[in-house]
C-alpha cells in the first residue's frame, strides 16, 4: 500500500484500513453474506455515511487493495528502467501480486471470494478494470509502438496470467511458462510502422 504524505491523507488512509480490517475481521468470522455494512461500521466504529466515503460497495471491502493493485500494473509500465522491456518488468510486477495472493494469509479469503458469486462477479469486473488501464498505459508509451489491439491483448494476458498462477499447483513456475508464453505474443505482435504518405 501507498504510504500517504500529510496529515490529513495519513489519517484518511488509517480509518479506510480500519473499516477494511474489521470488514475481513467479520466477514472471516461470520462469513460474507451474514455480515451488513451497519455490522462493518458498527466495528470499526464511524459512520456508514463515513465507510462509503471510503468504499463504494460491501464487495470492495473485501478487495481494499483494489487501487494499489491497479496502479502497481501500470507503474510497472511507466516507471520501469529507460533501458528495461516490457514484458520483464510486467512479470517481475505480476510475480510480487501472486506471491502475495498466495500466501498463507491470503487463503481464508481466497475460499471466501471462491464461496460468494457476488465476490466472484466483482472480482472479474475489477480485472477487467486492471487490463483497460494497463493497456492505456501501454499503448500511452511512445517506445513500445504497438497498436491499441495489441495492447489491450497483452494487458489481457497479463492479467489472466496473474488469474492462471493463482490457480495452479505451482503458481510462480505456471507464471514463468504463461509470461514465456506472452513474450512471445508481444514480439509476434512487432513495432508498428510509421504512418507517412504512400504512392509517388
Amino acid at each position: 500500500m501507498t504510504v500517504p504524505t500529510g496529515r490529513r491523507e495519513r489519517k484518511k488512509a488509517a480509518t479506510r484500513q480500519k473499516i477494511a480490517d474489521a470488514a475481513l475481521r467479520l466477514f472471516l468470522e461470520r462469513g460474507y453474506d451474514a455480515v451488513g455494512i451497519r455490522d462493518v461500521a458498527a466495528e470499526a466504529d464511524v459512520a456508514v455515511t463515513t465507510l462509503f466515503s471510503h468504499f463504494a460497495s460491501k464487495e470492495a471491502l473485501v478487495f481494499e487493495q483494489d487501487q494499489d493493485f491497479e496502479r502497481r500494473l501500470t507503474q510497472a509500465v511507466t516507471e520501469r528502467a529507460p533501458d528495461e522491456p516490457l514484458i520483464p518488468a510486467l512479470h517481475r510486477e505480476v510475480r510480487a501480486l501472486v506471491r502475495h495472493c498466495t500466501s498463507d494469509g491470503a487463503a481464508p479469503v481466497r475460499r471466501m471470494i471462491d464461496a460468494s458469486p457476488a465476490l466472484r462477479e466483482y472480482e472479474e469486473s475489477m480485472r477487467l478494470r486492471h487490463a483497460e488501464s494497463l493497456a492505456t498505459a501501454i499503448a500511452a508509451d511512445p517506445g513500445l509502438a504497438r497498436t491499441p489491439m495489441a495492447c489491450r491483448t497483452i494487458a489481457r494476458f497479463a492479467i489472466d496470467a496473474y488469474s492462471l498462477a493463482c490457480d495452479a499447483a505451482d503458481p510462480e513456475t505456471a507464471l514463468d511458462e504463461i509470461f514465456h508464453m506472452i513474450e512471445a505474443a508481444w514480439t509476434a505482435a512487432g513495432p508498428t510502422e510509421p504512418i507517412g504518405p504512400t504512392g509517388p
